[in-house]
């Protein structure tokens, strides 16, 4: 199915705005709504790290999607949004972004920005998206912004608004086998982990070896002592030569 009605609720403020549309979600609001936000007080990315930015320096904002995907299956609408925010940036100022795993948009391995997935109760999926605009973020060197990186200023409502119409156009593709297999396509294509050493920190222990490809599900196959291992969840580092050999 294509989403045909975007609903959006714009907030000058808001704790987060996934948690915020979660609870739309979970009182039945329908696929297609979004919430914005100029300033999130207790935004946060992937293991609850919080997100913070001074207001209007970046895009806030969740998309609420229900597909029909299995458990092992909806890491693909995640990856739809964050590919969405990639074709958005090249369309509206040349910027030409990697994808870190999973969901990282980085330039030269500086966090741009960041995708988060979350089901509701009733099962749909709630996508937040955090795109650094004019600030970097504490500390230097680890995160960027479009304004440094590519000398341009955007507005959030402008980007927003591409970003929407990328995410109509992958849509479609996550309600059958053969549209799930031109995601993960392009998602691979993007990825710049693939190919490159990694280390990657779970709870149980570290995982470190050559990023070989993404399963069906999304996880990352590592090539680690004698055989390969596929990583479904765990804090990725690429690697640099020079530490590689310390």
């Amino acid at each position: 199915m294509a989403v045909t009605v975007w609903r959006i609720e714009r907030l000058e403020s808001v704790g987060s705005t996934n948690t915020h549309l979660r609870a739309q979600a979970e009182a039945g609001a329908p696929e297609g709504r979004v919430v914005v936000a100029d300033f999130q007080s207790a935004g946060r990315g992937r293991y609850d790290r919080v997100w913070e930015a001074p207001p209007r320096s970046s895009l806030l904002c969740s998309v609420l999607l229900r597909p029909d995907l299995e458990a092992d299956q909806r890491q693909w609408a995640v990856a739809a949004v964050a590919l969405s925010a990639r074709a958005a940036l090249v369309r509206l100022c040349g910027l030409r972004v990697g994808l870190k795993w999973p969901n990282d948009l980085v330039v030269d391995d500086e966090k741009l920005a960041g995708v988060l997935g979350e089901s509701s109760a009733d099962g749909a999926l709630v996508v937040g998206l955090g795109v650094n605009l004019t600030y970097d973020g504490p500390p230097q060197g680890l995160a960027t912004s479009v304004r440094r990186a590519a000398g341009v200023t955007l507005e959030p409502e402008a980007l927003l608004d591409i970003v929407l119409e990328e995410v109509e156009r992958r849509r479609p593709l996550l309600d059958d086998a053969a549209g799930r297999a031109r995601l993960r396509e392009e998602y691979r294509r993007a990825l710049d982990t693939l190919g490159r050493r990694v280390r990657v920190e779970q709870a149980l222990g570290t995982v470190e070896g050559e990023a070989r490809d993404v399963d069906a599900a999304g996880r990352l196959v590592v090539a680690a002592g004698d055989g390969e291992v596929a990583v479904a969840a765990g804090d990725v580092v690429h690697v640099r030569p020079a530490e590689d050999r310390r």
